[in-house]
């Protein structure tokens, strides 16, 4: 059975707000367990939420414009197409 990547997603974002809204309920009613369910909600989201989205949203991007070897390349180019120009112009 295929689930889709964006119903998981999406499922476990609204687990982790009920939870962190929970933890607020009982934070406020003075229990300290409230505390810990906030922090864990809020670990949830930083260590699995975010890079599953991430993954996802990447997952058939070619990346390889994204390499800093790239960026270097360009930047040297426009840097030579720049004083290329201005070597022309003057």
């Amino acid at each position: 059975m295929y689930i889709p990547m964006k119903f998981v997603l999406s499922t476990l974002l609204i687990l982790v707000l009920a939870g962190i809204t929970y933890g607020y309920y009982l934070k406020e009613a003075g229990d300290f367990n409230g505390e810990i369910l906030i922090g864990v909600c809020v670990l949830v989201v930083a260590f699995i939420i975010m890079p599953l989205f991430i993954f996802h949203r990447y997952k058939e991007k070619d990346l390889s414009n994204f390499h800093i070897d790239n960026f270097t390349k360009r930047k040297k180019d426009e840097e030579q197409d720049d004083s290329n120009s201005n070597s022309v112009s003057e």
